[in-house]
């Protein structure tokens, strides 16, 4: 069991949440995203520009080097010159902001008298104007806290920016984005580095995003909400995760990483009792090495005119092939930064060979030409030489870290948890301010206003679902931590013929089912829920229905409620309908039911659901149906 006290583990989490305001943050454009073919599009180049104090920002200027080309598309009528960067930005939206102030307030963070907009240096493409927009709202004090069984955590800052673009393609030397993401308002909350435990992580981020739900201004579905995650441990560095849209992989992710650093220490302890003290290493020419390999990687990388260059790694030998985490080896680190720095597909090491149609002797004699003695590793790469030496200064830099632990970074967060590099952790002179946009003053009058009209506080709102409602416990705060909290209410109060359980066994159980199943149920939108909910209200299909009406509109995303009811040949049957059904099923089956005594209920009731299912309520085929056995048996026994 790993004692994270021990480690002295510290966790910070930064939450990003697209806010649901019809406009973007700095223009009139919907905040809808769009899957038609654009009608706008241009291509740009990025720049990194140095700071007021001269500073250019390292993980800028990296992306500069990459040399990539952006393609931007747009559309000419829900997007406009301000996302083009042909515009100057327009003033920051007041609804994005009041959303903003809410969660500070309800947060108990101290908002300043004036707001400035600042502008944060970001080249990777992501936004057209090498920067992304962003204020702070909001810092926290003392009683801006969240309260958790292992500790208080405090909320240090709440910001409000602009998404960026959304990325559509990439290739080696280009990147496609769509515009239609770009201003979308985003709120960022950060809390201090004072979580303990992956599990206290994950529990601090479903209250923080149960706040921002219940607040019922933000909005739904995959890629609206992203966590990153800041860690450390007292003998490490600072590790800056980004891009955790699961909120249940984030202790996933923490418990990831902490085994990554933990083997990153024992290869730096390693390393010294090997007494390596340095990583130098010239690049050399190994192509002759390999001129009648078998290895078709190689080959047709040396066909192509490529170069094998390669390195030596004094000490490291058995080292590259160490896990570091789950089906990732010290080796695969080196081969992020080959692929990030250098623009490489990847790396050849000695501790995975002979492999990949290369031999032994092969092996042997690049390590004799690399001068590598017993304990030594030898990197080679096979691409166009200025590639193929970048990637390998980028590797050797990496070994270099390797000598004291961890080196600061900021990494992405893979689909299983585990992690991969992405770029050096950006420095303050990232930032500065956007003179383009009018300092705001927030009044006092503005904030009274907006602390009368803040939501029920999660305690109150369990109590209110539990009494009101009807909801069991547990139901009850099933729903107050789902995402899916505002279109509850939102449905059972614009129809309260159905129960508010059925509409939340629905949105929880219903839908997860359906999702385990493969069912893609993202393009069901509130609109389609509200009216499906509404025709069960009025009786014209069963309850039961519901799983198959929405499984047919996730198969047919064009399809209205009432076109995936008739597909599905669902019609509402009258009381009279039913009771005529059951007698005919009794008579046809009179013998046999006859002698199943007590258990004839089961055998009619399986045969009219058969029939019936999702065009009825349930419950009201099982009393017809026991009227109905109960007077037959009645009736027969009467007769002997």
């Amino acid at each position: 069991m790993v004692r994270y006290e021990e480690l002295g583990l510290k966790v910070g989490l930064e939450l990003h949440q697209q806010l649901n305001t019809k406009f973007k943050l700095f223009c009139s454009c919907p905040t809808v995203l769009r899957d038609d073919e654009p009608d706008v599009v241009f291509i740009r180049r990025l720049r990194p520009t140095r700071s007021e104090l001269g500073a250019v920002d390292e993980a800028a200027l990296l992306e500069y080097e990459k040399g990539k080309t952006y393609v931007y598309q747009a559309y000419s009528d829900t997007t406009c010159l301000v996302e083009m960067d042909e515009e100057p930005p327009h003033s920051l939206n007041e609804e994005a902001l009041d959303t903003a102030l809410q969660v500070a307030l309800m947060l108990k963070a101290h908002v300043p008298d004036v707001i400035q907009v600042m502008r944060k240096v970001v080249i990777d493409g992501s936004n057209t104007t090498g920067f992304q927009r962003t204020a702070i709202i909001a810092l926290g004090g003392p009683e801006s806290v969240i309260q958790d069984p292992d500790g208080p955590v405090h909320i240090q800052a709440i910001c409000l920016e602009e998404d960026a673009a959304r990325k559509i393609a990439e290739t080696e030397d280009k990147v496609v984005f769509r515009l239609d993401r770009l201003g979308i308002p985003l709120i960022e909350i950060s809390t201090a580095p004072e979580i303990k435990t992956p599990e206290q992580a994950q529990r601090v981020a479903l209250k923080i995003g149960q706040l921002l739900r219940i607040l019922g201004k933000v909005k739904r579905g995959l890629g609206t909400i992203r966590q990153d995650v800041n860690i450390s441990l007292k003998e490490g560095g600072k590790i800056e995760i980004k891009g955790v849209q699961d909120l249940e992989l984030i202790s996933k992710v923490i418990e990831f990483e902490v085994q990554r650093q933990l083997k990153l220490l024992e290869i730096r302890d390693k390393l010294k009792e090997r007494g390596v003290t340095n990583v130098e290493s010239d690049i050399i020419d190994a192509t002759d090495v390999f001129k009648n390999t078998k290895s078709k990687i190689i080959l047709q990388g040396v066909q192509r005119g490529h170069k094998v260059m390669a390195i030596r790694l004094k000490g490291f030998s058995g080292l590259l092939g160490l896990e570091v985490q789950p089906d990732r080896r010290f080796g695969t680190e080196l081969k992020d930064y080959a692929i990030v720095w250098g623009g490489v597909k990847g790396i050849f090491h000695t501790d995975e060979m002979p492999a990949y149609g290369v031999t032994e002797a092969e092996v042997n004699e690049l390590k004799r030409k690399l001068n590598c003695g017993p304990t030594d590793a030898a990197v080679f790469v096979v691409d166009e030489e200025e590639k193929a030496v970048k990637a390998l200064q980028a590797v050797l830099r990496r070994c270099k870290e390797a000598l004291n632990g961890i080196p600061d970074e900021t990494r992405a967060a893979n689909p299983d948890g585990t992690t991969r590099y992405m770029r050096p952790r950006p420095g303050a002179s990232r930032m500065y301010p956007e003179t383009d946009v009018r300092p705001i003053i927030i009044t006092r009058e503005r904030l009274e206003r907006l602390s009368s009209s803040l939501p029920e506080m999660p305690e109150q709102k369990l109590r209110r679902f539990i009494e009101e409602y009807g909801l069991s416990k547990d139901l009850a705060l099933l729903m107050i931590n789902s995402y899916r909290l505002d279109l509850f209410e939102k449905i059972v109060s614009a129809v309260p013929q159905v129960s508010p359980t059925l509409v939340a066994t629905t949105l929880e159980y219903t839908w997860k089912s359906l999702k385990r199943e493969g069912v893609s149920l993202d393009q069901i939108d509130e609109f389609k829920l509200l009216e499906l909910f509404r025709i069960v209200g009025q009786g014209l299909i069963a309850k039961e229905a519901i799983p198959e009406v929405l499984r047919v509109i996730a198969e047919n995303p064009n399809f209205s409620v009432v076109e995936a009811i008739e597909k599905l040949g669902f019609k509402a049957v009258s009381l009279d309908e039913v009771r005529s059904l059951v007698d005919r099923i009794i008579e046809e089956n009179a013998v046999l039911i006859e002698g199943k005594g007590e258990r004839a209920f089961k055998l009619v009731m399986g045969k009219v659901m058969s029939i019936l299912r999702g065009k009825i309520d349930g419950k009201l085929v099982s009393d017809i149906v026991k009227e109905r056995v109960e007077n037959f048996m009645r009736s027969r026994a009467e007769t002997k």
